[in-house]
Parts: structure tokens; sequence; C-alpha cells
């Protein structure tokens, strides 16, 4: 029995690790909001924001690796918050906890390994427009 489940583990992890596993669902938390222009802040009440053309929300999650080849997997999807992991080629990782305040105001609770050395911040997020995503 503990063979079968080490075996059941392994495999998980092995299809994980080599991107076999399947592609996140658009959480449900997240689908009164909508893609666009959003501006993206380390400040709650928005100095200095990054603005970036998002077309999948969920993408939010992965800011601390935003351009990496990543994977990404809804750990849990309720109400107005989900919990996305996510694993990077480069090594690097994360899990996000993202909280739909509003449909134009999201609140990314993120943490992980990058670059060799972990981080953790929060975010916050803000519709500003809407944009051609690419």
């Amino acid at each position: 029995m503990i063979r079968r489940v080490a075996f059941l583990v392994f495999t998980t992890v092995a299809a994980v690790a080599a991107g076999a596993a399947p592609a996140a669902r658009t959480p449900r938390a997240l689908a009164p909001a909508q893609p666009g222009a959003w501006e993206v802040s380390k400040s709650a009440d928005g100095r200095n924001p990054v603005r970036v053309c998002v077309a999948e929300l969920a993408s939010l999650a992965q800011w601390e690796h935003r351009g990496g080849s990543c994977t990404r997997v809804v750990i849990s999807d309720s109400g107005t918050r989900t919990v996305i992991h996510y694993t990077c080629a480069d090594g690097g990782f994360g899990r996000s906890d993202m909280t739909l305040l509003t449909p134009r105001t999201l609140r990314i609770e993120t943490q992980g390994i990058s670059g060799g050395y972990p981080f953790a911040y929060t975010l916050h997020a803000r519709r500003v427009a809407a944009c051609a995503a690419r």
C-alpha cells in the first residue's frame, strides 16, 4: 500500500514537473472581473503602479515571474477568493492568494522562490481601461 501511494505521488509530481498537468481553468472567483489594462502596485493607495494589458486575470498570480514560462494550477476557488500555485521553467515557483474586492479591484498575496531567493508581498490591482492584449 505504501509503495502504491508513493508511486502515485511520484508520478503526479513528475507530471506536474514535466508540464503535463492540466491547464489552469479560469477561476470562478475572478469571473466578475474582466481582462484589460490593469494598474498593479505594492501600495494600497496605488502609488507607483505598473500598467499591464492582461488577457487572462489568473496571469496576475505569477507577478514575480511575469513573462516567464510557467504552469499554473488552481488550488482552491470559492466565493471571491482563489489560490493559484505556479511553477516556472527557470526553477522559480509561487503561490498566490487572489481576492476579488470589486469587479475592478483585486488583492494578490504572493510568495515563493525567484532567482533562488524567497519573496513574499501583497499587490493591489485596479482595472483602468480596455486594451488589446497580445
